[in-house]
């Protein structure tokens, strides 16, 4: 028994798409119907910056195939404060747009720090805390997203542990990378594709995070990786969330088809 990959990008409405992923000609309009016919996921990043009508949610639930998923970046109202434990209301807000619309679609929500936060125990175990199960009878999952080297640590992940949620696996060039597993899925986001590979990513380095993703879905973890923790948890399997974020972003498109194609 293995889990899933669900592969993606962040968002679908992108000028410099529309000259190679998108065919010529194609009305905005149909850009997510087709971006969902071609990948297996996408990140809503929209949500972090505004609320969206639930009137949207629902359509974008509409417009995509069944097995597609819907990962949401919580708002930085959540996020972007010094005292976590203040941000009820904001999570309550953000949750409460309509975003439970997106029923079996929606894949976990991104709750993503910035750079500049630095780890408080004390604080961001508050945090989680309101961090709910549910939301309108569907089943919610959490990621998070921490930017500062002070997260590198085994109170961290204990803790991430405790409440079920996934630790962000960050394939960036500044951000510490955590590969430690601590839920029952696993989110990565894969951030240094380039401008001069054609599909963002060399083959080498995809035939790696293929590699990388198998043991993921199989319920493993990877060797050579970078863990805060010497523990390795091992499940049956796992799902795997695993996005072309920033980096080139005019070929992540192609980086994800690449990684979809040597998992399938």
């Amino acid at each position: 028994m293995t889990g899933r990959a669900y592969v993606g990008v962040g968002g679908w409405t992108y000028e410099p798409w529309r000259d190679n992923f998108y065919p010529k000609g194609l009305a905005q309009a149909r850009e997510l119907q087709y971006a969902s016919q071609h990948l297996t996921a996408i990140e809503i990043n929209g949500t972090y910056y505004g609320t969206q009508k639930r009137e949207s949610w629902i359509k974008w639930a509409e417009t995509v195939p069944e097995g597609f998923v819907f990962s949401a970046k919580a708002s930085r109202f959540c996020t972007n404060r010094k005292i976590l434990a203040e941000s009820g209301d904001s999570i309550g807000k953000f949750l409460n747009q309509g975003i439970a619309e997106l029923g079996p679609k929606l894949g976990p929500i991104l709750w993503q720090f910035m750079p500049t936060k630095r780890f408080e125990p004390a604080d961001f175990a508050a945090f989680l805390k309101l961090l709910p199960h549910a939301q309108e009878g569907v089943a919610l999952r959490h990621a998070l997203e921490v930017r500062h080297d002070s997260f590198v640590c085994a109170e961290f992940v204990a803790l991430a542990r405790d409440h079920g949620c996934a630790i962000v696996f960050a394939d960036h060039a500044e951000y510490p990378a955590i590969a430690d597993i601590t839920a029952p899925f696993v989110y990565a986001r894969l951030q240094q594709s380039r401008s001069e590979e054609p599909t963002g990513y060399a083959a080498a380095d995809l035939d790696r995070w293929a590699g990388v993703a198998r043991s993921w879905i199989a319920g493993k973890a990877p060797q050579g990786l970078p863990y805060a923790d010497g523990a390795s948890p091992q499940a049956s399997g796992r799902d795997a969330f695993i996005f072309f974020i920033s980096g080139a972003k005019e070929r992540n498109p192609a980086a994800a088809q690449m990684l979809i194609q040597r998992l399938s």
